[in-house]
């Protein structure tokens, strides 16, 4: 079951010992036939351009967690976030600043094999999602670490058996 209701407030996030807010977030991605295509969503910001799902991580869930709820509520996609023990399964982990004030993040992306994509999910009315090729959406995106993270998880989808020439 998914919660209709997007979490809100700060009270329980996650800080990094240098005091930068702790985000992380998810590339969704699927194959149509052989071609590789991620799904982007619109900033709440209108005119920001498209981005990855991502949002605070929570003292009260663990950083997988935290990752598939971002993404369930902002881009309304299920699926399998791809993390364990090995942080090669992680696309990576950046320090940026952000857009909208002088603060600093600290962000961990990872991707996601969507298996669903739900008709109803809590920011469906403020977000539009697309999915995309890999080239349309490092012209979309308007993060340069999302960009990266991406361009991780084309490599690591080359790398196995049967996938090259994405």
């Amino acid at each position: 079951m998914v919660s209709m209701v997007a979490r809100n407030g700060r009270h329980l996030q996650r800080y990094s010992t240098l005091g930068r807010r702790q985000v992380v977030g998810c590339i969704p991605y699927r194959y149509d036939g052989a071609k590789l295509e991620v799904l982007v969503i619109s900033s709440q910001r209108k005119g920001k351009g498209m981005l990855f799902p991502k949002g605070g991580w929570e003292m009260d869930e663990s950083i997988r967690e935290a990752a598939l709820r971002e993404t369930v509520e902002e881009a309304g996609v299920k699926g399998i976030v791809e993390v364990g023990s090995s942080p090669s399964e992680k696309l990576g982990q950046w320090s940026f600043k952000s857009k909208g004030n002088d603060a600093y993040y600290e962000g961990h992306m990872f991707p996601l094999y969507v298996m669903e994509q739900l008709e109803f999910w809590p920011e469906k009315h403020i977000r539009q999602r697309v999915w995309m090729s890999v080239s349309e959406a490092k012209e979309a995106c308007q993060h340069w670490w999302m960009i990266e993270a991406l361009d991780k998880l084309v490599v690591r989808e080359e790398a196995k058996p049967g996938k090259s020439n994405l």
